[in-house]
């Protein structure tokens, strides 16, 4: 489904596009470099995923990535602003709870914001809980479908264990420590890498299923639903995590949260407040620019 594929990077990325050349498919590969060409890299694209920025170390939250990362996106949505204003755009850059309404608010800026379009990638939470629950009902991970909602750190990622299919029956303690897997699940992978990094294979996994379900909405697949991070009304918050239906524009309809039950409940309440903070702080930052 790709005619062309650039990457853009401040370094490396011409060995990066070297080594992609050589795969079997028809997607031309082509790579930039430096401030200088971030234009030409965005021109007319139909679709841009944004993993740009620092990676966390042991002991860091992804809030802790907040001043390096919001500056990076903001720089790169200007780009996609002024040469690709109609483009989806998919950020992964953390903390995704800030960096989608920065990006928003410089799209307001230059005029082009299109809420249907912008999507903060939370699809590495779903593969996540699908895996962990896969695991506990001995099942193939695929044929696992949870909906994940709230937003993309800690407390503020809501896998909705009781609407899982198949269905997971499980004691409270038990599906609480599973609830925190998943919320933490990234720590998990930055402590086992000591140092080295975070979630890179899995993140790297998750942005190709992401990306595969926008190139199919945009070639006219009426039946893609995903959980995504986007402007939103189905709560009170300006941004949420939930199930959404993409079409040729973007999203085109919001399923339903449905039925939680008591525990998923009390952990949405409380991680209403934190992730408002989230939202507020992105669009503080670029009031403030």
């Amino acid at each position: 489904m790709i005619g062309e594929l650039r990457l853009y990077d401040i370094v490396n990325t011409p060995g990066v596009g070297a080594d992609l050349s050589h795969i079997n498919t028809n997607a031309k590969v082509t790579a930039f470099i430096g401030d200088a060409q971030l234009g030409d890299a965005l021109s007319g694209c139909d679709l841009v995923i944004i993993p740009a920025g620092v990676p966390r170390k042991p002991g860091m939250t992804r809030d802790d990535l907040f001043n390096i990362n919001a500056k990076i996106v903001k720089t790169l949505i200007e780009g996609v602003a002024a040469h690709c204003p109609k483009a989806w755009i998919g950020i992964i850059s953390n903390p995704v709870n800030s960096t989608v309404p920065i990006a928003a608010e410089v799209l307001k800026q230059k005029g082009v914001y299109d809420p249907l379009k912008l999507f903060g990638v939370t699809t590495l939470d779903v593969v996540r809980a699908q895996t962990f629950i896969a695991e506990i009902l001995g099942v193939n991970p695929k044929e696992v479908t949870v909906p994940v909602i709230g937003g993309h750190a800690g407390t503020t990622i809501l896998p909705l264990l009781s609407q899982s299919k198949p269905p997971l029956v499980l004691e409270e303690d038990k599906a609480k420590a599973l609830m925190e897997r998943i919320q933490n699940a990234g720590t998990e992978v930055v402590n086992a890498k000591a140092g080295a990094g975070s979630a890179t294979l899995s993140m790297a996994y998750a942005a190709s299923e992401f990306a595969d379900a926008c190139l199919r909405a945009l070639n006219g697949d009426t039946g893609v639903i995903l959980c995504t991070y986007v402007a939103s009304n189905l709560t009170d918050l300006p941004f949420f995590a939930s199930q959404v239906r993409l079409g040729k524009g973007g999203v085109e309809e919001f399923l339903p949260i449905g039925e939680m039950n008591k525990l998923e409940q009390e952990n949405f309440e409380e991680m209403r407040s934190q992730l408002a903070g989230n939202i507020q702080k992105g669009a503080d930052f670029v009031a403030g620019c």
